[in-house]
C-alpha cells in the first residue's frame, strides 16, 4: 500500500487560521467575525493585521450569524469563528432562516468538534453537528483531516458561491496530507486502493484509517481507503466505483451514527449498489470528560475499531 508519512502533529484549527490569514492578504472582500473565542479559533493574525475587518461580537453566537448575512448584502465574504456547539446546535434558527433559506455567501467555521474537545465534557462535545447542517438546503458540509487540509479548505472555501459549513478540532493530530495542495469541494480523494473492503472515512478517522489499513494488509486483507472531506455534496461517484470492486465498505467519522457520513453513503448504496456496511461512529450517545484519546478509545474511533468493522463486514459479502 502507499505509505503516507506525518509530517508532525498539529492541530486543525491552526490551519484554519492559517488559511485565514493567508485570505486577508489576498481577498480584501475577507472578514472575519469571532464570539469570544480569538485564541481558541487562532484569529489573532487576521485581528492584528485587518483590525477594520474583523469583528469581536462577544459571546452573542445569534447575533454574529445575523451580522454576517447583513454583510453579505454588501460583497463581504464573513467568516464566523467559535466552537461547534455553538455555530450550529446555539444558533441553529439564524442559520436556518438568515443564511441558508436566504442563500447567504456566509462561512461557519467551528472548532473543537467531536469528543476530542476533550476534557470540557458532553455540553461542549457537539457529536450532531454535521447531520444538522447536511439537512439544510443550500449548504455545503467540510469535515477536514488535518493541518494541511484544513488551510486549504478554508482558502477553497471564499471561492465558492454560498454557505459553508467548516468543521475541524482542537488537538494535535497527524499532518499527512501534502502541503499547499489542491482542495476540490465534493471531491473525495483516493489514498489507497485495495480490493477486499472500501473504507470512507473523514475528519480525524481518515489517519486511523490508513493506519487500519497498513495492519490489515499484514493480515492479507487490501482496504480502498478514500477521504471524504465534503459531506455535502458527497461524491458518490468515488465511493460507488471503489464499492463496485470491493463489495463492501466501512464508515468511520467522528459524529453520532445518526446523521452523518455513514448515512449519507447508506442512502447513496441503497439508491445505486447496495452492499453490506459497517459504521465506526459514537452509538447514539452523548461524550463525557477526558482526554482525547481516551475518549476515542472508549467510543471505538480509532484504528482498531475499523479493523474490527473490516473483519466483520468483509465475511457479509
Amino acid at each position: 500500500m502507499k505509505k503516507y508519512t506525518n509530517t508532525g502533529n498539529k492541530d486543525t484549527r491552526s490551519g484554519f487560521g492559517a488559511g485565514l490569514t493567508e485570505l486577508g492578504q489576498t481577498n480584501e472582500n475577507v472578514v472575519a467575525l469571532c464570539a469570544d473565542l480569538i485564541g481558541s479559533l487562532k484569529m489573532g493574525d487576521f485581528k492584528k493585521n485587518h483590525p477594520n475587518r474583523f469583528f469581536q461580537v462577544g459571546i452573542a453566537e445569534a447575533n454574529m450569524i445575523g451580522m454576517a448575512a447583513g454583510m453579505t448584502i454588501g460583497g463581504k465574504i464573513p467568516f464566523t469563528g467559535t466552537f461547534a456547539n455553538f455555530s450550529t446546535g446555539r444558533v441553529y434558527d439564524q442559520i436556518r432562516q438568515s443564511v441558508a433559506y436566504s442563500g447567504k455567501n456566509v462561512k461557519i467555521c467551528a472548532s473543537h468538534a467531536g469528543l476530542t474537545l476533550g476534557e470540557d465534557g458532553a455540553t461542549h462535545q457537539i457529536l450532531e453537528d454535521i447531520g444538522l447542517m447536511k439537512m439544510l438546503p443550500g449548504m455545503t458540509v467540510i469535515n477536514t483531516c488535518d493541518y494541511n487540509q484544513t488551510k486549504a479548505a478554508t482558502i477553497a472555501i471564499a471561492d465558492h458561491d454560498g454557505p459553508v459549513y467548516l468543521r475541524f478540532g482542537r488537538p494535535s493530530v497527524a499532518n499527512f496530507t501534502p502541503e499547499n495542495g489542491e482542495f476540490k469541494i465534493g471531491k473525495g480523494v483516493l489514498l489507497n486502493e485495495g480490493n477486499d473492503v472500501t473504507i470512507v472515512a473523514t475528519g480525524h478517522l481518515v489517519w486511523e484509517a490508513l493506519i487500519a489499513a497498513e495492519a490489515l494488509e499484514a493480515k492479507g486483507i487490501t482496504a480502498e481507503v478514500i477521504n471524504i472531506h465534503t459531506i455535502k455534496p458527497l461524491d458518490e461517484e468515488i465511493i460507488l466505483k471503489s464499492v463496485a470492486k470491493t463489495g463492501c465498505v466501512v464508515t468511520a467519522e467522528e459524529h453520532n451514527i445518526l446523521g452523518g457520513l455513514g448515512e449519507s453513503v447508506a442512502r447513496t448504496l441503497s439508491l445505486n449498489n447496495p452492499a453490506p456496511q459497517e459504521f465506526v461512529a459514537v452509538q447514539d450517545s452523548f461524550g463525557e470528560s477526558g482526554t482525547p484519546a481516551q475518549l476515542m478509545e472508549k467510543y471505538g474511533l480509532n484504528s482498531q475499531s475499523i479493523i474490527t468493522a473490516v473483519e466483520k463486514v468483509i465475511t457479509r459479502k
